[in-house]
């Protein structure tokens, strides 16, 4: 069993307290929150007790000393963390409506959170059996994106699976270099796993069963293709077809931000241990649950034994 290795944006998030509140409204937030999708990712993978990188920047500021301090704590090897005095650590700001739509103000631009470059070799991380990508680190910056391409050139090369959450954010979106990348990793993994919008946008396919069976035609070397679906849970496919739909377990929800990193988290965890894609796909959606339970992108309750439980109380929706 391998490390698994994530590189790409790393912020604090700051968020309002209540959803309905405009960005432009005077009012309260919270926060700071460590955050970035490839650190809630390497959080959730490192929390389960798998040996886990990332390859990132920060400032050597007190945003970055969060998250420092959070990596430290759930264990994630930070040796390749890049701290600089070039600018402050990457932020986010994020409010909520009713309806479930969320709006973001990122400030990645010229931060250390987009300045890493790709490493040197892959020797210095051991043994990796995953590399994830997410898409907001591909279209937070052309440059790092292409730095972060490069990486996974390498990780490949040596001998690394390649994992790859679109995760497309439009007020990210740069050009169509982004789009590029975006489309190289999508043809390199091996496990996917878009968002049913993202999917149909990658494949150039209006239909969902045709964007599947298009993507395993356009990759060779994919094996597992999982389309999350919110609060429907999420489609589960490989070469021979649709395998099984998981659904998602039934928690009080007190903020989604974060859910589907959690869930990347534990599914490419399971299947780095070994485990059965079922039990990868069930043990990602309790992660998920598990975040979603809690106030902040990163701040759920989620280990072995908490996923566990609550795969055993049998508490996902009918």
């Amino acid at each position: 069993m391998g490390k698994i290795v994530t590189m790409g944006e790393l912020l604090v998030e700051i968020m309002r307290p209540q959803p309905g509140t405009e960005l432009f409204e005077a009012g309260t937030f919270r926060g700071p929150f460590p955050s970035g999708a490839p650190g809630i990712f390497v959080s959730t993978v490192a929390r389960l007790g798998l040996d886990a990188a990332v390859i990132g920047g920060v400032g050597n500021d007190d945003f970055g000393k969060v998250l420092i301090d959070r990596f430290q704590k759930d264990g994630v090897d930070i040796r390749h963390l890049l701290v600089s005095r070039s600018g402050p650590t990457g932020t986010a700001h994020v409010t909520y409506f009713a309806n479930g739509s969320r709006k973001f103000i990122f400030h990645v631009d010229h931060t250390p959170a987009v300045e890493a470059c790709a490493p040197e070799s892959a020797e210095a991380f051991g043994d990796v059996s995953f590399f994830h990508i997410m898409g907001s680190s591909l279209m937070a910056s052309v440059r790092f994106g292409k730095e972060i391409v490069k990486a996974m050139r390498m990780f490949s090369q040596a001998g690394a699976k390649i994992s790859f959450d679109p995760n497309t954010r439009l007020e990210m979106l740069k050009d169509e270099e982004s789009m590029a990348l975006i489309s190289e990793v999508y043809r390199q993994c091996s496990v996917f796993l878009p968002g049913l919008e993202e999917l149909k946008m990658i494949a150039g396919e209006e239909d969902a069963e045709k964007a599947v069976a298009k993507a395993f035609a356009e990759n060779e070397r994919l094996e597992y293709l999982v389309l999350k679906n919110g609060s429907r849970g999420s489609y589960v496919y490989d070469r021979s077809g649709f395998l099984f739909h998981q659904e998602i377990f039934k928690v009080p929800s007190v903020d989604p931000t974060g859910a589907g990193d959690c869930f990347d988290g534990a599914f490419v965890a399971s299947l780095a241990e070994g485990r059965s894609v079922q039990e990868a796909a069930e043990r990602g959606a309790a992660a998920a649950a598990l975040n979603v339970a809690a106030f902040g992108p990163m701040e759920g309750d989620i280990s072995k034994e908490s996923i566990a439980r609550l795969i055993a109380g049998g508490k996902s929706a009918g």
